[in-house]
């Protein structure tokens, strides 16, 4: 209902404040309802269930312990895997956990239904200690991630014994001066 300027002079205090009051309850109805119909009118999504794959992977071993190696050994070893499934297994990805672990590995070749193929993993036995990495495999198989993990620990590099510039072993004693 909309008032005149010359009704609104004539209506008690009260009154007003009823009628704004009953615009604002008006106004926060047809907000709602307006959120409900666009709410509602927005598409339903559904995101289709992931097709399962009829691919499987299966290692001879998932962890390899190398035990005490020696500064810049060998650090490499081959993940054996078999294609255990009944469709070919693609590998998409395979990622060391950090710079100094480094897989070679069949990048989406497929791997035929009972073919064995390698993961090489090799690790910089440049740093000394003790080491723990792992090597995550993405493919299409029905676990599509798997984990590979190298640990063992990298003796200290050797140290080699100086001599002076002269090519003779030092004894530490001070040559006698002729007079």
């Amino acid at each position: 209902m909309v008032l005149a300027v010359n009704q609104v002079r004539n209506l008690s205090p009260k009154t007003i404040k009823f009628y704004i009051k009953m615009k604002k309850l008006a106004f926060t109805i047809g907000t709602l309802l307006l959120t409900v119909f666009v709410a509602s009118a927005q598409e339903k999504v559904t995101t289709p269930p992931a097709p399962t794959s009829l691919a499987e992977i299966t290692f001879d071993k998932d962890v390899h312990d190398f035990g005490t190696v020696e500064y810049a050994g060998n650090g490499t070893y081959e993940f054996k895997f078999k294609n255990t499934g009944k469709e070919p297994l693609i590998i998409s990805d395979a990622k060391g956990s950090c710079g100094c672990t480094v897989p070679t590995y069949p990048k989406n070749v497929p791997i035929k239904p009972g073919e064995t193929q390698v993961i090489k993993v090799t690790y910089d036995t440049k740093r000394a200690g003790n080491f723990n990495k792992t090597v995550t495999v993405t493919s299409n198989a029905k676990t599509p991630s798997k984990t590979l993990t190298i640990k063992g620990k990298v003796e200290p590099a050797p140290t080699e014994e100086t001599f002076p510039s002269n090519g003779k072993k030092d004894d530490g004693a001070t040559p006698l001066e002729k007079h």
